[in-house]
Order: structure tokens, then C-alpha cells, then sequence
């Protein structure tokens, strides 16, 4: 329960690295396999101007798109509990060489037009002594484990076109959301006016596996630069590549994403009633944050069951986190010790 990325592989995955483990290909993505992997993404996300650049890690996705949206004296609106903000050890700046994060409040994870209005209120355009705002990142699965609609996410791009700002959202867990709204790839995107996805596919059953994609000739050109300049070039690409093609083809991607988002749902109609767990957020993905009282909370982890807790406020809060290979066995025995 502490994390789907504590979860293996999925063996299609694996079958799919060792079928490209056959003699030589050329390296650092200038391969047959990492030119499918882009035809195929282009298919998912019914676009032809998609440009999709594979990586291994979820940060330097983020970090690197937002450091090719924005300019270095850039304001970048985000959620004050998103993982850029919080968990991310400082990349966006880092990378795109002194952007400012600006978070913002929001309830259940998410923020409002509304909000993100009166943010973008507090900046000057043309001011010397102000940072300039450049771009909005969400995450279509929030920090909170909620999921923004395609209306919502189009409702925020209508404020940021009126304002000529970047759109990027960070999915980590895309497919999550799109198995829970039951839209396509598109719809959740660049149709709502997303500009670069960090499409994620790790936490789901790949063993590293990220690719940052850019919608209707959004990127400027600096990307395969930046990528290369900060370590994330990698030379046997096709590896990388592999996975892409695997996670999508026969919707493994969204297989994995129901059986995990169904083991969620499953634990939660199984103990909201039991008065031991109060759930802080709706439950909507993989990702549930509850209270548990201390005593049910010391028998679940004296049965072999994991996850994290922090004090906020005085409040212990438990992050619960299925994955796409969860045991529904493991599941009825949560449920079972949460009953007394």
C-alpha cells in the first residue's frame, strides 16, 4: 500500500526488453523501436503533430518540459501540494534556470479558474521587478488522488490562452484518469488545450518508462539539448522504447489502470463504514489519503502492511496506494482487520 512504485513489472513488459535484446541498434533514439514508439503515441493521442522525446524518470519529464515552456524568469502557476512543488527537490528551478513555482490553494488537490485567476492577478506583464507568468502544471491524478475532467482541464486552458500561457500536465498516473473518466488519451489533452503531457508508465507496470510529449508544435526546438545537457539522453534508448510500445499495445496500460483503480475502490467501500478509517478526499484513482486510528493502524502493520503517514496539523494522515498487480486477497484481509 505505500506505493505503485514499489509494484514489479508486468511481465508484458518484460517479455517486450528481452524480445529487443537481439543484436546491435543504433544508440541514443536513433533506432527503428524509438521511431515506433512515437507512430504508436501518435495513434494513442490521434495527433500527427505530437513529438515525443522517452525518458526514465518522472521528474526529469517534468522538469525538462517545463524548462522548454518557460522562460527562465518565468512564473509557473501550480497546486502547493503538487509534486513539482513539494517532492521534486528543487528540479523545475533547476532546470530551467530560475523559474519561479508559484502554488497556489486548492481544495480536494486541485485548482480552480477562479484561483488560478487571482494568482495570475498578483504579476505585472512588462514589470522588471516581477517574475512574468509563463505556464500552469497539473497533474490530471493529483497529490490528493483526485482526478480533473476534461471540462475542467479545458475550462483552466480557456484562462490561460486568454492570458497566452502554457498549459503542461504532469501524468504520472495518466492512465489512472483516463480509466476512471472513461475519455480518450486526446480528450484529456491537447483537445482540451494541454500543450506537453508527462505521459507516466513506471507507476503502472513499467519497469522505467517516460515520455514527454508535446502537442500542436508546442516545442521550441531545445528540448533533445536540455534532455542530453542534464544526464537523461539514454544511449540504449530502444530499451526505453520498448516498453512504450509494449504498456501500449492491446491497452495494457489501461488493463493495468482498472485493476488497480478497481483494488481502490474495492478497499474503500470495504472500510468507509467501519468507523476505524475517515477518507480526507473522494476517492477517484489508486491513491486514497484516510485517518486511521492508531490502534488499526498498529495491527496493519503488524500484518505485513505498508504505507506512509505524516502529522499535518496535528493530524496523522495515511497515504493508500494500489497498484496494478494488486492481490484482491490482500485487499479482503485489509478490509477483514479494518472490521474490528
Amino acid at each position: 500500500m505505500r506505493s505503485d512504485n514499489n509494484s514489479g513489472v508486468s511481465p508484458e513488459i518484460l517479455k517486450a526488453i528481452m524480445d529487443e535484446n537481439e543484436g546491435d541498434a543504433v544508440a541514443y533514439g536513433h533506432d527503428d523501436v524509438t521511431v515506433r514508439s512515437e507512430e504508436i503515441l501518435k495513434r494513442l493521442f490521434e495527433t500527427d503533430k505530437l513529438k515525443a522525446f522517452n525518458l526514465i524518470s518522472g521528474t526529469a519529464a517534468n522538469a525538462l518540459i517545463i524548462a522548454t515552456l518557460s522562460p527562465t524568469y518565468g512564473a509557473v502557476f501550480c497546486h502547493q501540494d503538487s509534486h513539482i512543488n513539494c517532492d521534486e527537490c528543487g528540479a523545475i528551478e533547476f532546470q530551467s534556470g530560475g523559474a519561479k513555482l508559484i502554488p497556489i490553494k486548492g481544495a480536494n488537490g486541485k485548482i480552480t479558474v477562479s484561483e488560478l485567476e487571482e494568482a495570475i492577478g498578483r504579476f505585472t506583464v512588462g514589470e522588471a521587478h516581477h517574475s512574468q507568468p509563463s505556464m500552469l502544471s497539473i497533474a490530471n491524478v493529483t497529490e490528493a488522488g483526485t482526478i480533473y475532467t476534461p471540462d475542467e482541464v479545458h475550462e483552466l486552458s480557456g484562462l490561460l490562452k486568454k492570458h497566452s500561457l502554457k498549459f503542461h500536465m504532469d501524468g504520472a498516473r495518466f492512465a489512472n484518469a483516463i480509466a476512471k473518466i472513461g475519455c480518450s488519451a486526446a480528450e484529456m489533452t491537447w483537445k482540451a488545450g494541454v500543450d506537453a503531457l508527462s505521459f507516466g508508465a513506471t507507476k503502472n507496470g513499467a519497469l522505467g518508462a517516460e515520455s514527454a510529449i508535446f502537442f500542436n508544435d508546442s516545442e521550441d526546438g531545445s528540448f533533445i539539448y536540455r534532455r542530453m545537457r542534464s544526464g537523461h539522453l539514454v544511449s540504449k534508448m530502444r530499451f526505453i522504447s520498448a516498453q512504450i510500445i509494449a504498456y501500449i499495445e492491446n491497452d495494457l496500460w489501461l488493463k493495468n489502470a482498472k485493476h488497480a483503480n478497481a483494488m481502490a475502490e474495492k478497499l474503500y467501500q470495504g472500510v468507509k463504514d467501519t468507523g476505524g478509517i475517515k477518507f480526507i478526499y473522494p476517492v477517484q484513482s489508486n491513491v486514497m489519503f484516510a485517518e486511521i486510528e492508531d490502534g488499526l493502524r498498529d495491527q496493519l502493520w503488524q500484518a505485513g502492511f505498508r504505507f506512509y503517514t505524516s502529522n499535518i496539523s496535528g493530524v496523522k494522515r495515511s497515504r493508500l496506494v494500489t497498484a496494478f498487480n494488486t492481490l484482491p486477497d490482500d485487499i479482503e484481509k485489509f478490509i477483514e482487520l479494518a472490521k474490528y
